[in-house]
């Protein structure tokens, strides 16, 4: 029960920004240019900025397991190119395949992945190195696929215009930052830490506002057997191939509940400020979120609870 409560709490709240700025949309009160405005804000200022500070002051030395790192990385890798050509062999719209790819494989780690760990174990735990391991994977891959799938990138849909862009891309580049950061411990004044936490703590909820104004209800139930695929393979079946491996790899307590993050957390809110940004399906990438964010806390408590009853966490 305490599982379900921490789930419901986690989840409820960014479903109901994301209500929030549909209504707001419907309301007129987010016009247009509001919208453009603020995706270009969070895309090149806001989420760099908070995976900068959730990398930069965190001491990944003190908890480095490279076993566990190279199945964080390992098990990325090969969800992203196992969903890619699924995606290219049954997606007969070859439009949605960048947004389609993204949501399906990529996790709201860095957004909720902390705050469950820290919730159950009372800190960070391997939530960090985790992170670590998968986030930038994340991007970068996310950069590459939105790049080369992207309707504006029809002239030039080559790997070289892809690496570029992911060279180029503030989110990979934020990244970079924090891993300097956390590498040289460095050391921030404390009006700089303040000013940085201010940015982070209002990108979230932004984006989700953007997320919600941007859902058209009616574009995405056209789309709703794409989305309804990304979802499952985003919630169940990733995780139904992860974790076993994981266990039997004997993984346990807080490194598993990283794993089970990294695996079953819903499509994170950045995919569709990013397709939004790269000319992709932001219709889908909009369903994807809204449907796994809403059915996580179904899926994640009942994986949660499976494991605890198994007394792996």
């Amino acid at each position: 029960m305490d599982s379900f409560i921490y789930s419901i709490n986690a989840t409820v709240p960014i479903f109901l920004i994301m209500i929030l700025g549909y209504v707001l949309k419907k309301k007129k009160m987010l016009n247009d240019g509001f919208l453009e405005a603020a995706n270009k804000f969070v895309y090149t200022v806001g989420l760099p900025v908070m995976v900068f500070t959730d990398l930069a002051f965190e001491n990944f030395k003190e908890v480095f397991d490279i076993k566990f790192v190279l199945y964080c990385m390992i098990i990325t890798i090969v969800s992203f190119f196992v969903v890619w050509f699924l995606a290219e062999s049954f997606l007969k719209d070859k439009g949605m395949i960048g947004s389609f790819v993204q949501g399906s494989f990529r996790s709201s780690a860095a957004v909720l992945g902390l705050a469950f760990i820290h919730s159950i174990y009372s800190s960070a735990g391997m939530g960090p190195l985790m992170i670590l391991s998968a986030v930038p994977l994340y991007n970068i891959f996310s950069v590459m696929i939105l790049t080369l799938k992207g309707d504006g990138n029809n002239k030039d849909k080559t790997i070289k215009k892809a690496f570029i862009n992911v060279l180029k891309n503030p989110i990979i580049i934020g990244i970079a930052l924090g891993l300097i950061g956390s590498l040289i411990e460095i050391k921030i004044p404390v009006i700089g830490v303040k000013t940085l936490n201010s940015l982070s703590n209002m990108t979230t909820p932004l984006a989700l506002l953007c997320v919600g104004a941007g859902f058209d209800g009616r574009a995405a139930f056209a789309k709703i057997k794409p989305t309804i695929a990304a979802t499952f393979i985003k919630l169940i079946a990733l995780p139904a191939i992860g974790l076993p491996i994981a266990v039997a790899l004997g993984f346990r307590n807080q490194e598993l509940m990283a794993i089970i993050i990294m695996l079953a957390s819903p499509a994170t809110i950045s995919g569709y400020i990013m397709a939004k940004n790269t000319n992709n399906d932001a219709v889908l990438s909009s369903g994807i979120i809204v449907l796994s964010t809403v059915l996580s806390s179904l899926t994640l408590t009942l994986i949660i609870y499976l494991m605890r009853s198994l007394s792996f966490i």
